[in-house]
């Protein structure tokens, strides 16, 4: 009797397991580095000097060193002679900026969301060639307009009020740009049908669907329109004859031209308030930047992929 030996049964021996290496330290660029400390201080230098001439008086303003402080800093006192200066003309001048720049931000975001939304998901004889309008306005600058849009104004009786300001600032091309292209990808197709079979308008579509879809956008249109009429110049110069109406950075401008040119009222101390005047002036556009800028940032994120 012959026994056999039963053989192992042979198994396929798995294949190890691919051995993982770190990730290598992100590499560093010596110029890059360079590059973006040389940007840094292109836009901070500018802010530190005007925060510390702020804190100067006018002999200090010419006689100590631009980027560090005097022997006696004085910003409070100048801030208290800003708000006070001319009867409190500043705190007038601020309210202006506040009105004309909210009130032109909010309608310019909303006409742009409106018009965007309608070039994005509507199709009508002429679309493309309305779109392409709009491109082109892009490449027209806005103080090429200033002297038309005042012979127009001056036409209607709109001059030398605030409808001089709002109503240009509401017209913003590269906005409805941006909206058209965030409300492509933003806004689905399918949730638009699906809320035209249960019955809804399109007016109530795009204010109680598109709209919310389209906040990030929204912000982001006004955050820039903000600061584009916040820092506008020269339509006010040219639209507005009232010092009473002036917005903060026509109202500087008079004054140092009053500092300049020894006009009424001027005074050797109102140099100081010129630029103390300045440094407040960008602080609400920095407060609002603050507060929207997690809208903002995570918005155009989430617009930029496909739904």
């Amino acid at each position: 009797m012959t026994t056999t030996l039963r053989q192992p049964p042979v198994t396929a021996k798995t294949p190890a397991a691919p051995v993982r290496h770190r990730s290598a330290a992100p590499r560093r660029s010596t110029p890059l580095t360079i590059a973006m400390l040389a940007a840094l201080a292109y836009f901070l230098l500018p802010l530190c000097w005007l925060l510390i001439a702020s804190t100067k008086s006018t002999q200090d303003l010419f006689n100590s060193f631009g980027l560090w402080f005097s022997h006696a800093p004085q910003l409070l006192t100048n801030i208290r002679a800003t708000f006070t200066q001319d009867d409190g003309v500043f705190v007038h001048w601020l309210l202006n900026t506040v009105l004309y720049a909210v009130v032109s931000a909010l309608g310019a975001a909303l006409l742009a969301a409106a018009a965007g939304y309608g070039f994005a998901k509507f199709r009508f004889r002429g679309d493309r060639l309305a779109f392409n309008l709009v491109l082109g306005a892009i490449m027209v600058p806005a103080t090429a307009l200033a002297i038309p849009t005042y012979l127009l104004f001056a036409k209607v009786g709109l001059v030398n009020t605030p409808w001089a300001v709002i109503l240009p600032s509401l017209v913003n091309p590269f906005g409805l740009y941006l909206m058209r292209v965030y409300a492509a990808d933003a806004v689905p197709d399918s949730l638009l049908e699906a809320a035209r079979i249960d019955g809804a308008g399109e007016a109530r579509i795009f204010f109680r669907i598109a709209l919310r879809l389209l906040a990030p956008g929204l912000v982001t249109v006004l955050l820039f329109t903000l600061v584009a009429t916040w820092n506008n110049y020269f339509l006010p110069l040219i639209m507005l004859n009232d010092p009473n109406l002036y917005p903060v950075t026509v109202g500087l401008s008079s004054w140092a031209a009053q500092a300049q040119n020894g006009g009424a009222g001027a005074s050797s101390d109102m140099l100081p308030l010129v630029v103390t005047g300045s440094l407040l002036s960008i602080v609400p556009l920095v407060v609002a930047f603050l507060v929207l800028q997690r809208y903002w940032q995570s918005g155009l994120a989430t617009g930029s992929v496909k739904q």
